[in-house]
């Protein structure tokens, strides 16, 4: 028996365009002093990253992809990672050879470094309702005479879409200068893809420009709502404040929730006119009647997919608001300048009201890798006994 361990250098949450490395460990965990202890032999290793892309039958209409044989049903010394998995290869890597003919001893081990850089033309990592992309580097093992045993590796990828363009030149540094870096450091720092993407997604998400909207319904005036910015990377919080004291109608009650809205593009969809699937991330509620002013913070989680679209499926973000206001006027309780005994005031037992709801687009971005592997649903590391 040969046990292979598989260790991702960096954690399970990538950017694409990032050099991925893994460590592959295979042991022989027979001890010398057994007395049935003998030497083992692999054939051969290699790894590759795929993606595996699943599609709901019930909402999307995928064409045909016509007779597909399987060519590790007639040879098993051919590779196919995403054999036994559902839904289709939308992206590969070529496969990296880790080693040919591989002997160890009893208690011995040795450990291969692969490393690839995570293709920057794929979707990132989403389980949405309608479509799924999930990366895996997968190990490929064999012993001679033997079939192929495959060791995978979930780990999640975050795709830049949709930044908007950077206002400063090219030549121009993003991060602020450090004195204490030499020259030839500083440049070397900037010449790292990853660090460059991280400076200009903190520099984009990091800029307010604040937006001031009027709350009206048929009735007339109810708030002024503003907020510092839409644009927001994972794990920021969203914050926007209500101003009732220029409204003419009283607000009762509003709330505001975090979604996300997923689409299938006209031509993979199911039935004419598919609705929109819509998935809520968090919710603010609150009551508000003469209330000046309020304001609410909504956290973006970390395990959530920023925004982006492919060929089949977009994923936008927006706030979605719903405002309860009475129809008409109420006249707030009144307390006596010298009156020293308590009173209690008590709301209306019936008050006609109305209802209506909008919707906010705002960005969502990705964040550091680093900070999304804290919560992230893998490990970065997998085994398996060949």
């Amino acid at each position: 028996m040969i046990e292979v361990v598989a260790s991702m250098a960096r954690g399970p949450v990538l950017l694409a365009g990032e050099l991925m490395e893994c460590l592959i460990t295979f042991t022989n965990p027979m001890s010398h002093l057994s007395t049935s202890a003998s030497s083992e032999m692999l054939a051969w290793a290699s790894a590759q990253i795929h993606c595996q892309f699943h599609a709901s039958e019930s909402r999307v209409a995928l064409p045909a992809q016509g007779n597909k044989q399987d060519v590790q049903a007639e040879s098993d010394t051919v590779l196919i990672p995403n054999r036994g998995e559902r839904g289709q290869c939308v992206l590969d890597t070529p496969p990296k050879i880790l080693f040919c003919d591989l002997r160890l001893d009893p208690g011995e081990s040795k450990t291969y470094s692969y490393s690839e850089v995570v293709p920057i033309d794929g979707p990132p990592s989403f389980r949405g309702q309608s479509v799924k992309y999930v990366y895996k580097l997968t190990i490929g093992c064999q012993r001679v005479n033997s079939p192929i045993k495959l060791l995978r590796v979930p780990f999640r990828v975050l795709v830049l879409q949709g930044m908007p363009e950077p206002p400063f030149t090219q030549d121009e540094e993003v991060s602020p200068s450090n004195p204490f870096l030499e020259e030839e450091e500083a440049s070397r720092r900037d010449a790292r893809p990853l660090e460059r993407a991280l400076d200009m997604l903190m520099v984009t998400t990091s800029r307010r420009c604040p937006h001031m909207f009027n709350i009206t319904n048929m009735r007339g005036k109810v708030a002024k709502f503003s907020i510092f910015k839409t644009v927001y990377r994972l794990g920021e919080d969203i914050v926007g404040t209500f101003n009732f004291s220029e409204g003419d109608i009283p607000c009762l009650q509003y709330s505001v929730s975090l979604q996300s809205e997923e689409e299938i593009q006209q031509q993979y969809q199911r039935r004419p006119g598919q609705a929109v699937s819509v998935t809520g991330h968090g919710r603010h509620l609150e009551s508000c009647l003469h209330t000046a002013s309020s304001h609410f913070s909504l956290p973006i989680p970390l395990n959530v997919t920023p925004g982006f679209s492919t060929d089949i499926v977009s994923l936008r973000w927006r706030l979605h608001f719903e405002f309860v206001t009475a129809r008409e006027p109420m006249e707030p309780p009144t307390v006596l300048q010298n009156q020293s005994e308590v009173t209690v005031w008590t709301g209306a037992e019936h008050v006609d009201v109305d209802t209506f709801s909008w919707d906010l687009p705002i960005k969502v971005l990705p964040t550091n890798p680093a900070l999304a592997s804290y919560v992230s649903q893998f490990t970065g590391t997998n085994s398996i006994n060949i």
